[in-house]
């Protein structure tokens, strides 16, 4: 096969590479150039490219460079900007592999003539005995990225392959050492990579947007408090309130964007049994309403059992009052056995009605 495998500078991918040329495939290296703006985190950098094109020349394979960056502004960046301004807490990693990994490059991919792609991700595609590809969580329990890509279809599963999904991290690094890769000991990047890390959050969007002060109240409506920037509130956010210390823990409950407040209340008040996904997609057919599920609400986040109680729109109710899921992030379902995704989407700051 021919095989298009998205190099972004990191071990992971450079072993995906290293493996699919050990299978006999016909392999072509790209790394992407999404961020042109400043960088020193991510895998955005001039270095990456570089240890990318480098690993390439070790495997002795063509190494291409996209250019990317009206795309990834366009269905990224200006997002992130937008979804603080609306009270939203985005996940741009995620909006990265649905509009550019997984839909312009295996687009690019496919008028280049390739019957693959490939990237570095820890998560594995299987087949179910009836013929249906299946999203199924990596081999490696700490490092599993099903979370991340739970937007892929059957034609999009079809399309691609995750060559690393069945080893651990540390076999991935031994093979990368075996080889002699220059990328074997590089540490795993963990930011989002136009937010450096001299300036944070705070900087980009500050240089973006103007700030709005809003009111700290209570869930009764009593002043607390105030903050200088209502775009940098999340649900379950402690700190950065202006609240006197030596009381009980108050958490967000609520960003109230339209009238300017933050409501915070003790830990019970932001439990929720209930939780509404919007733009969902699912990997083959939708679970049944009524059908257990395990839910999922962050990379890492454990699975919490949960029942569909809807699927227009989807909303869930978990077997045990969990934090209230911040509008924005990501929720993926899984099935019962925790072993592949059926799908996901987005929370939404609607309550659910039907729970």
């Amino acid at each position: 096969m021919k095989v298009l495998v998205a190099m972004s500078g990191g071990v992971d991918s450079s072993v995906a590479a290293a493996e699919l040329v050990n299978q006999g495939h016909h392999v072509v290296g790209v790394t992407l150039r999404l961020w042109g703006g400043e960088s020193d985190t991510g895998c955005c950098s001039v270095s990456d490219v570089d240890d990318a094109r480098r690993v390439a020349q070790q495997l002795n394979i063509d190494h291409l460079v996209f250019n990317f960056s009206d795309d990834f502004n366009k269905h990224v960046v200006a997002p992130y900007v937008q979804a603080h301004v609306d009270g939203i807490t985005p996940n741009p990693c995620i909006e990265c592999n649905r509009h550019i990994k997984f839909d312009r490059l295996s687009e690019r991919a496919r008028i280049l003539g390739f019957d693959a792609v490939a990237t570095g991700h820890h998560a594995q595609i299987t087949r179910a005995t009836q013929g249906t590809y299946r999203l199924t969580r990596g081999h490696d329990e700490l490092k599993d990225q099903s979370y991340v890509v739970y937007m892929l279809d059957q034609a999009e599963l079809a399309y691609t392959m995750f060559p690393v999904g069945h080893l651990t991290k540390a076999q991935v690094r031994d093979r990368a050492v075996a080889l002699g890769l220059r990328t074997a000991t590089k540490p795993d990047s963990q930011d989002v990579c136009f937010i450096s890390r001299t300036g944070g959050r705070e900087v980009f969007l500050g240089n973006r947007i103007e700030f709005r002060r809003a009111d700290v109240v209570t869930t009764d409506g009593a002043q607390a408090g105030s903050v200088d920037a209502l775009e940098l509130v999340t649900i379950g956010q402690r700190k950065g309130l202006g609240l006197p210390g030596g009381g009980p823990k108050q958490y967000v409950v609520d960003v109230d964007t339209p009238n300017a407040r933050v409501v915070i209340g003790n830990e019970d008040q932001l439990l929720r049994t209930g939780l509404a996904v919007r733009n969902v997609t699912w990997a083959n057919q939708a679970p049944s309403c009524g059908e257990k599920v395990l839910v999922q609400c962050s990379a890492h986040g454990a699975a919490l059992p949960a029942t569909v109680r809807c699927l227009d729109p989807l909303v869930l109710r978990f077997d045990a009052a969990q934090r209230r899921i911040a509008p924005g992030q990501s929720v993926v379902c899984y099935d019962i056995t925790n072993s592949f995704v059926l799908g996901g989407g987005i929370a939404d700051a609607a309550e659910p009605l039907t729970i």
